[in-house]
């Protein structure tokens, strides 16, 4: 499926939809799209209260524009929703601004558009949850008038080395077609390259074992850190000495993410 020439809609313009519609807009016509007008004001005034994107990446985003009427987003073909997914008091995943933002996109539904979720999920949930709010609202039929992808996010907030551009990016399709034009479609901004994994269901999967892995690490590194400062041994210089080995994970200061988060210590 071609995807090159439509117009994108990015849903949601947090930490993560704002990079993303900035880096298309600078090739592409893109309708950036958030529900909080004061945001929307905001950015169109070339600011950007959560530092995401410097006034200078707002300007080169030329093909850009933003808004909060809904009307709009009927110019666009290919829907990319990056709203958050909290979690709520019991520690369930909230789906609650996934199926809204689903409700929107599916107000304004053509035949043959895709929609992308960025979303993090848990496998199975675009085709489970997303999909059927997507058919009842727009009244289309999934696979036969409008199709899916879904490409994890990996941005992580207030780092300026590791940009969406300079970070691989997973991507994956509803039919094998689908699949190849998400893929081309990243590839238009991703420099470091795409993964096209072989199902939603995995790439879905994917997003899910990268938070647990870095959760997993950031907790035994920071209980390690407890330990070592009772011993008066310095948590950094471990981390460097036993970061020699070959195999072991990189030790770089400062990054959110893998082991390395760890240096940022509770001691």
């Amino acid at each position: 499926m071609e995807l090159r020439d439509k117009t994108l809609a990015v849903i949601g313009l947090g930490y993560v939809g704002l990079p993303l519609a900035v880096e298309f807009g600078k090739h592409r016509k893109v309708i950036g799209f958030d529900i909080n007008p004061k945001r929307v004001l905001e950015l169109r005034a070339g600011e950007d209260h959560t530092l995401e994107c410097s006034r200078a990446e707002l300007k080169a985003a030329t093909h850009l524009a933003y808004s909060d009427d809904l009307a709009d987003l009927r110019q666009a073909q290919v829907f990319i929703v990056t709203v958050p997914t909290p979690v709520d008091q019991a520690k369930r995943p909230d789906m609650t601004p996934l199926v809204k933002a689903s409700e929107s996109v599916g107000k304004v539904l053509k035949k043959n558009d895709v929609v992308i979720y960025e979303s993090t999920v848990y496998p199975g949930a675009t085709e489970e949850v997303c999909v059927p709010v997507l058919e009842k609202v727009s009244g289309l039929k999934f696979n036969v008038d409008f199709y899916c992808g879904y490409s994890p996010e990996r941005i992580n907030p207030g780092d300026k080395e590791h940009r969406l551009p300079t970070i691989k990016k997973v991507t994956s399709g509803s039919t094998p077609a689908v699949a190849d034009g998400v893929n081309a479609l990243y590839a238009e901004i991703v420099t470091a390259g795409t993964h096209k994994a072989s199902s939603i269901r995995v790439a879905e999967a994917a997003k899910v074992i990268e938070n647990t892995q870095r959760d997993v690490n950031i907790a035994l590194m920071n209980e390690l850190s407890l330990i070592f400062h009772r011993l008066g041994i310095d948590t950094l210089e471990v981390l460097q000495a036993a970061g020699t080995k070959w195999n072991f994970l990189p030790f770089r200061p400062g990054l959110v993410g893998g082991i390395a988060s760890a240096s940022i210590l509770t001691t």
